[in-house]
């Protein structure tokens, strides 16, 4: 079979398609067809700095949809030539992909396979983000970074479903801000401004709910932006700063609170949480609540094209692979 892979760390040139035995599934696994793979920023970060790489050479790609090829001892409930999506922890940008039972999520009626790949990262994110984790009440404030990019694409749409009293947006530049107004958000602000654009937007009252995949300075800056009893969610680090320790002098004054979360890492150590998560956030879809657009789609030879597109910063929405038709 066919796979994409890196065995050094650079540009998106490293990529490369390489001939490789089609993998049988273990005990608790099946191997899916791909017919879609989705693009992320961690395959970036893994591509070109190692995040997650435990050795070379390396297979990215998080999330796949395809049809079921064959399962391993022991599944129940999963048969071959079931459309399913996937969380895999690595590994999606090939022909076959393997994938633990835990994180395989059947298609249900009105979902097809290409919307399907959107899904396994950006939705259950999003969602936990603005309601598990953000605890989001009707009436409040959110303010997004990466406001155009897919999960912010998803998390406008959700916190407007779920009766924010604004929803705000904060992109790398102002060419992304129609995508961003298209798909949930109020007003929409530039990353070097959007605390005192915030301020001037709240009357100087701060913002109940930001969610935050920067880090580094901005999540420094994020948090003077935060209301009395304001949350902060982190979830992500693509600053590339050091992680910054938050404190007491911080927090206590304002009764602020600073939350995490990882799909990644839940998926790891609690996947009944996430099964759980997967499937209130992917009725969001089928309802209507939320669509979440392919921008961009590349044949999975040229992954790294998408790589490319997304490393510029210029990409809106999400990025998929086509593996079959």
């Amino acid at each position: 079979m066919r796979a994409v892979e890196f065995q050094e760390y650079g540009d998106p040139e490293v990529l490369k398609v390489v001939q490789t035995e089609t993998p049988e599934p273990g005990p608790g696994q099946v191997t899916i067809d791909a017919v879609y793979v989705g693009v992320n920023f961690a395959d970036l970060k893994a591509r070109a700095e190692g995040y997650r790489v435990e050795s070379l050479p390396f297979r990215p790609g998080l999330e796949v949809s395809g049809r079921i090829r064959a399962v391993g001892p022991g599944v129940e409930g999963l048969h071959p030539g079931q459309e399913v999506a996937a969380l895999v922890n690595s590994g999606a940008y090939a022909e076959v992909v393997v994938a633990e039972t835990a994180t395989v999520f059947p298609l249900t009626e009105g979902l097809d396979l290409r919307t399907a790949a959107t899904l396994p990262t950006v939705l259950p994110t999003a969602h936990a983000l603005l309601h598990e984790v953000g605890q989001l009440r009707a009436g409040q404030s959110v303010l997004v970074h990466g406001a155009a990019g897919g999960i912010g694409t998803v998390a406008g749409q959700l916190a407007r479903a779920a009766g924010a009293g604004a929803v705000y947006g904060v992109v790398s530049s102002t060419a992304k801000a129609g995508h961003a107004l298209k798909h949930g958000y109020d007003e929409v602000f530039t990353t070097d401004s959007f605390p005192d654009d915030a301020r001037r937007a709240t009357g100087g009252r701060g913002v109940d709910l930001i969610l935050d995949p920067v880090g580094g300075d901005t999540l420094r800056r994020g948090l003077d932006t935060l209301a009395v009893f304001g949350r902060l969610v982190s979830f992500g680090n693509a600053s590339g700063a050091e992680p910054w320790h938050v404190g007491q002098p911080e927090l206590y004054a304002q009764g602020r609170s600073v939350a995490g979360f990882s799909v990644l890492a839940l998926a790891q150590s609690a996947s009944e949480a996430l099964r759980s998560l997967t499937e209130r956030a992917f009725r969001k879809v089928t309802d209507g609540t939320v669509t979440l657009p392919v921008t961009a789609e590349f044949p999975l030879s040229n992954a790294s094209e998408a790589h490319r597109l997304m490393g510029g910063r210029t990409s809106t929405g999400k990025l998929l692979l086509r593996v079959a038709d």
